[in-house]
C-alpha cells in the first residue's frame, strides 16, 4: 500500500514529537530516579556511620569500665589469691553498675575462672580466644561474638599483680534496643544477622517479621558487599547497606541498614502524570501544525518527484512546473538544471564510450559493432591493422600534447583517404584500423600501401617528417575468418609478421600464423616443462677409436609436450636462447646428468658424461658454482663430466670465457669445444683455453671421402689438435667408411648414428651389453 507524501509528512511530524517528548519524560524520570537514589545512598551511609559510632561508644564505655576494675587493688589481691567468691561479687557490681551483659575472668591459658553469665561456664576455655588477643593489642578494636545467636560487644584488659595474672573480659548484648535507637537517630531500618557453622541464621531486627520474609531477605542480601543492594520485600523497595561487624571462620556478624523507597516511588508517578497530560496537549497542537505543513508543501514536493522520476526514466525533454513557494521554486529551478545537464553527459558518455579521447575516432568497441553489423548482413569487408612501431620512442623525446597531436594528424590522414564504406579507428595508442567494406583483395592491398606511404611520409606541424615506422596488417571477411574477433586476431597475426620481417604491408596467410601460434605455445609452456615432468635426456654414446672402448656418451635433451609430442632440439633450444629460458634448462640438464652418472656409478657403469653449454649460459649464471654443487650433493668425481661449449660462445668474450673455463678446470670438469671449423677461431686463439679436447662439427663429417676439402680440413685439425695435446672428437658418423678413414688419420673419438643414435639412459645400459655395441667394441 502506497503511503502519499502528505501522510509521510504528518506521520513523521508526530513521531518526532513523541520521541521528543518521550526522551523527555524518560530523561526526568531517570534524573529523579537518579536522585531519589543519591539521597538514599547518603542517608545509609550515615546512618552507616552513626551505627559504628553508637557501637564503638559503647565499646569505649566497657572499656573503661574493664580498665577500672582492673585497676583496682582489692580486685587484683582477690585475682592473686584466687578468692572465687570475692570474685564474682566484684565482676557482678561491676557488670551492674556498666549494665554489661556478662564479666569474666579468664587465666593466661585461657580457662574461665570466673563468670556472671551461664553462657560461659566456669573451667570451660574461653572460645573466642584469638579475638580477644587482637582485641588486647588494639583496645580500639570491636570485638563482636555471638553468644547463645546474639551478637555481644566485647571489652578486655590484662590483670597485673604486678605481672599479667589474668584477664577480664566485660560485653554487651546487640539486641534489638540499639537497633531502634539506631531508627529513631537516623529514620533507618536495621537487621542484625548472625550465621554460624550449624547453617541456621539468626535474626534480631525490626524490618522482619515472618520467616517467609526472612529468608526472602537472606536470598537477596550479600553479607560480603559493601555496596548498596536494592530489596523488594512484601512490594515495598529499600535500599540497603551492609556494615560487617565481625567475621571468624565459624560464625559472622553483619548489620543491615534499609532506607525505604516507595514513598518517593509514588512522588515520581505523580510526576510522570503531569507530563504525560503535558505531552498530549503538546502532542495534539503539533498534529494541528503537521497537518498545514504537510498541505503547504507536500503537494508541490510530489509534483517535482514525479518530474524527478520521469528525469530518472530517461525522459529529458518534459519541462519542470513552475512553483509559487519561493524554495520549491528554487528547488524547480536546480532540478532543470539537473535534467539538461545529465541528458549532456550521457551523450558524452555515449560518446566517450564508443571514441577514442585523442583522435576522437571510434575505438575498439565501435570498430567490433561495425564489423558484426557487416558480418550478418554477409557483406564482404577487410580489416587494416596499422602499427606504428616508433610512436613511444617519438613520442618520448617531445612533450605536452604532442600525443593528442600525432594522433589527430595521423587520424586526418585516414580520414582523407574518403572512400565508400571506409570506417576508420584507434584501438591502442600506436595502432589505428581502417575497415573498408565490399572490397576485393587487390583494393585492399592498394589501400594498405596509400596508408603506408602516408603516415610514412607524414611531417609535423613545422614541416619536418616524422620518420615513423608503420607496418600494416591485412585480413579480411569471410576469406580469414567469420566473427570480428576472430578477423582483428588475423589481422593482427599479419601485423606481427610484417614487423618481424621489416615489410611495409603483409596480408594475412593462415600457415604462417598456425607457426607463429606454435612458437608461442612453446615459449610458453618451456618454463614449466620442467615442473611438468615433460623433460627427458637421452645419451648418444662415443666410441673409443684407439682402444675400441665405449665410456663416454653426449647428454641431448628431449622434449615431449604435453599436446604438441615430440619437439625438436632444433626448434625449442634457439627459442629458448631468444626468451632467455636457456640458463634454466641448461641448469636442469646439468643436475639430471650428474644424477644418471652416478647411479650407473652405484651400478657399477663408469661413464663420462658430457653436456652441452651456450654463449647464453656463459653470461647468464654461474656455470662453476651450479656444476660443484651438482657433482657435490651426487657425490660424483668431476672427471666424469664434461661441459661442450661451442665455438662462438668461446670467442664472443675470450677474457670471460677463459676465466669461466679456467674456474671449471680448476674444479676437475672436462671440456670440449663444440662444433668447430664454423666459426672464425683457429687452434692458434683456442691454444691459450684449458681445453682437453676439440669436437669437429658434423658438416665436415656427414660426407667426408678420402679426398676433397673436407678431408683436408678433418686430416689438418686431427694433426695440429694432437700437437697442441687435445683430443679430437668427431661428431655426425653415418656410415662404416667415415669411421674407418677417421681411424686411420688418428682420430680419437667417434659419434654418430653409424654407432647409435641417443637413447635413453636404460636403453643405454642394454645397448652397452647388445651384440651391435660387441661388434663395434671389436
Amino acid at each position: 500500500m502506497r503511503i502519499s507524501f502528505f501522510a509521510r509528512v504528518s506521520l513523521g511530524v508526530m513521531l518526532l514529537l513523541l520521541l521528543v517528548i518521550g526522551s523527555l519524560a524518560g530523561a526526568l524520570q531517570q534524573a529523579a530516579q537518579q536522585a531519589l537514589e543519591r539521597h538514599a545512598q547518603e542517608q545509609l551511609n550515615v546512618g552507616a556511620r552513626v551505627f559504628e559510632r553508637l557501637l564503638a561508644l559503647r565499646s569505649q564505655q566497657l572499656q573503661d569500665e574493664v580498665r577500672i576494675l582492673s585497676s583496682d587493688f582489692g580486685f587484683r589481691d582477690a585475682v592473686a589469691s584466687a578468692d572465687v567468691p570475692t570474685l564474682r561479687s566484684a565482676l557482678r557490681n561491676h557488670g551492674d553498675r556498666a549494665e554489661a551483659s556478662e564479666v569474666l575472668l579468664l587465666d593466661l591459658h585461657g580457662q574461665i575462672k570466673a563468670s556472671t553469665s551461664a553462657a560461659f561456664a566456669e573451667g570451660q576455655p574461653f572460645a573466642y580466644a584469638q579475638a580477644l588477643l587482637t582485641q588486647l593489642q588494639n583496645p580500639q578494636h570491636l570485638l563482636v561474638v555471638p553468644v547463645d545467636g546474639v551478637p555481644h560487644l566485647l571489652a578486655a584488659a590484662t590483670v597485673r599483680a604486678p605481672l599479667p595474672v589474668a584477664v577480664l573480659i566485660m560485653g554487651f548484648e546487640i539486641d534489638r534496643a540499639l537497633a531502634d535507637e539506631l531508627r529513631q537517630l537516623t529514620h533507618l531500618e536495621v537487621t542484625l544477622l548472625v550465621q554460624t557453622d550449624t547453617g541456621k541464621p539468626r535474626w534480631l531486627s525490626t524490618l522482619l517479621n515472618a520467616p517467609a520474609q526472612q529468608l526472602e531477605l537472606l536470598r537477596q542480601l550479600d553479607s560480603d558487599s559493601r555496596h548498596w543492594q536494592p530489596l523488594v520485600l512484601a512490594g515495598e523497595h529499600y535500599l540497603s547497606l551492609a556494615v560487617p561487624l565481625s567475621e571468624a571462620a565459624d560464625y559472622q556478624i553483619s548489620a543491615f541498614l534499609h532506607r525505604p523507597l516507595n514513598a518517593v516511588s509514588a512522588a515520581l508517578l505523580g510526576l510522570r502524570e503531569r507530563l504525560l497530560s503535558i505531552a498530549g496537549l503538546a502532542f495534539g497542537a503539533s498534529l494541528l501544525l503537521a497537518l498545514l505543513l504537510a498541505r503547504t508543501v507536500a503537494r508541490p514536493l510530489e509534483r517535482l518527484a514525479r518530474s524527478a522520476q520521469r528525469i530518472g526514466q530517461g525522459d529529458y525533454q518534459a519541462p519542470i512546473e513552475r512553483l509559487r513557494v519561493p524554495e520549491l521554486a528554487a528547488l524547480g529551478a536546480a532540478l532543470g538544471q539537473m535534467q539538461h545537464g545529465i541528458a549532456e553527459r550521457e551523450r558524452q558518455l555515449a560518446h566517450n564510450a564508443l571514441h577514442e579521447p585523442h583522435s576522437g575516432l571510434p575505438n575498439r568497441t565501435l570498430l567490433e559493432e561495425r564489423i558484426n553489423s557487416a558480418i550478418a548482413a554477409e557483406r564482404p569487408l577487410g580489416v587494416l591493422l596499422i602499427g606504428v612501431a616508433n610512436f613511444s620512442e617519438w613520442l618520448s623525446a617531445r612533450s605536452g600534447d604532442a600525443e593528442q597531436q600525432l594522433a589527430q594528424a595521423l587520424a586526418q590522414q585516414l580520414l582523407e583517404l574518403r572512400r565508400p564504406g571506409l570506417s576508420v579507428a584507434r584501438l591502442l595508442d600506436d595502432r589505428f584500423a581502417v575497415l573498408l567494406e565490399e572490397a576485393s583483395a587487390a583494393e585492399l592491398i592498394t589501400l594498405a600501401d596509400q596508408c603506408q606511404q602516408r603516415l610514412s611520409q607524414l611531417r609535423d606541424w613545422q614541416g619536418e617528417a616524422l620518420g615513423l615506422q608503420v607496418h600494416i596488417g591485412v585480413a579480411s571477411y569471410p576469406q580469414d575468418a567469420h566473427s570480428s574477433e576472430a578477423l582483428l586476431h588475423c589481422a593482427l597475426a599479419a601485423l606481427h609478421e610484417a614487423q618481424m620481417h621489416h615489410e611495409p604491408v603483409q596480408v594475412y596467410e593462415q600457415a604462417k600464423d598456425a607457426a607463429r601460434q606454435r612458437q608461442i605455445i612453446l615459449v610458453r609452456d618451456l618454463r614449466q616443462a620442467a615442473e611438468r615432468g615433460e623433460l627427458q635426456l637421452h645419451y648418444q654414446p662415443k666410441l673409443n677409436l684407439r682402444d675400441g672402448q665405449i665410456r663416454q656418451a653426449e647428454a641431448l635433451l628431449r622434449w615431449q609436450h604435453a599436446e604438441l609430442g615430440w619437439v625438436s632440439p632444433g626448434e625449442f633450444i634457439p627459442l629458448a636462447e631468444r626468451t632467455g629460458s636457456i640458463a634454466a634448462l641448461t641448469r636442469w640438464v646439468i643436475e639430471a646428468a650428474v644424477a644418471q652418472v652416478a647411479q650407473w656409478h652405484a651400478q657399477g657403469l663408469v661413464m663420462q658424461v658430457s653436456v652441452n653449454v651456450s654463449a647464453a649460459d656463459l653470461a647468464a649464471f654461474d656455470v662453476c658454482q651450479v656444476v660443484e654443487q651438482a657433482l657435490s650433493r651426487h657425490q660424483l668425481a668431476a672427471q666424469q663430466l664434461v661441459l661442450e661449449i661451442t665455438e662462438s660462445a668461446v670467442m664472443q668474450d675470450q677474457q670471460h670465457a677463459l676465466a669461466v673455463l679456467q674456474a671449471l678446470r680448476e674444479l676437475g670438469v672436462g671440456l670440449s669445444v663444440d662444433d668447430f671449423g664454423t666459426g672464425y677461431s683457429s687452434l692458434a686463439q683456442l691454444r691459450q683455453l684449458p681445453v682437453q679436447e676439440l669436437k669437429i662439427d658434423q658438416t665436415f663429417i656427414r660426407q667426408l671421402g678420402p679426398e676433397g676439402d673436407d678431408a683436408v680440413i678433418v686430416r689438418s685439425t686431427i694433426e695440429m689438435s694432437h700437437r697442441l695435446g687435445l683430443k679430437v672428437v668427431a661428431e655426425g658418423i653415418e656410415s662404416a667408411l667415415v669411421l674407418e678413414l677417421l681411424r686411420d688419420w688418428g682420430c680419437d673419438v667417434a659419434q654418430g648414428y653409424y654407432i647409435s643414435r641417443p637413447v635413453p639412459a636404460s636403453a643405454l645400459q642394454a645397448w652397452l651389453t647388445s651384440d651391435a655395441a660387441q661388434v663395434l667394441q671389436g
